[in-house]
């Protein structure tokens, strides 16, 4: 039993010293190696400019854009459009009822034609001798006061064939065929919408980096992210007291008509 027990410590003793040996020796060669050196890159420093870029939401706004309205009171004898639908300047969209007025040119007409008779009639006996110049002059007043009599009832006419001021798309009609509409009742909305405005503000603080003519890109997620692009071509003249912002105002094309008026966007100058 006890030669048993010294010969296992003899072994362990002796499994210590190797272990202690190997050890001596890594610790050694750890102190001696040296790292590979570390790689480095160089490049040349120089000084670059980044444009300043101005975010902003902005309105999209006609260039031209009205509602349509009656300019003298009548009811609707005829509808000559379609909703949303393109017209050109002049196009006929409303007739209203002009029995009366045409009546009254006919009467007027009549009334024309004889005092340019009476008119002819007494030049000559004015030539003659034979009329008094009172009686001329009065037959002159009559003549002229016909002719204007006259063209104020065809101008009327012409004022209750109600067109498109401008060309563009139309909106939602808001008359209907035998309605009675007072003088100014809206008919329907007229937009024009390529070119197009785009108004934004922006801070007072950088309002001096946005000039006329300056570049800039409009985006709208309601039409799939089309970029935009289009140039400033006014500020205004205030800052508003309530926002402290510039109205800027942008023009750009609006291929299509993809922008509507009063949609937001959103600007990148």
């Amino acid at each position: 039993m006890i030669l048993m027990l010294a010969v296992t410590v003899t072994l362990l003793g002796g499994l210590g010293f190797v272990k202690f040996r190997q050890i001596q020796t890594a610790v050694a060669h750890g102190a001696s190696f040296q790292p590979p050196p570390t790689a480095v890159t160089t490049i040349v420093a120089k000084q670059e400019k980044w444009p300043a870029t101005l975010n902003a939401i902005g309105t999209a706004v006609a260039v031209q854009g009205v509602t349509v309205s009656a300019d003298l009171p009548g009811t609707v004898a005829r509808i000559a459009f379609d909703s949303g639908k393109w017209v050109n300047a002049g196009d006929v969209l409303v007739e209203l009822d002009t029995r009366q007025e045409r009546g009254q040119l006919a009467d007027m007409e009549a009334q024309r034609d004889l005092a340019r008779i009476n008119f002819d009639r007494m030049q000559q006996l004015v030539k003659e001798g034979v009329l008094a110049q009172t009686e001329y002059d009065n037959a002159i007043a009559q003549q002229k006061a016909t002719e204007a009599r006259v063209g104020e009832i065809r101008a009327t006419i012409a004022r209750k064939t109600i067109r498109a001021p401008f060309s563009g798309i139309l909106g939602l009609r808001q008359a209907n065929l035998g309605q009675y509409l007072a003088a100014g009742e809206a008919i329907v909305p007229l937009q024009s919408l390529n070119p197009i405005y785009v108004n934004f503000g922006v801070p007072q603080q950088t309002a001096t980096q946005v000039r006329v003519g300056r570049t800039l890109r409009v985006s709208s997620n309601d039409v799939g992210g089309i970029k935009f692009t289009g140039r400033v071509t006014a500020l205004d003249s205030v800052v508003n007291e309530a926002t402290r912002n510039v109205q800027v105002q942008a023009t750009l094309d609006n291929p299509g008509g993809k922008l509507r008026p009063g949609m937001f966007v959103q600007v990148e100058i």
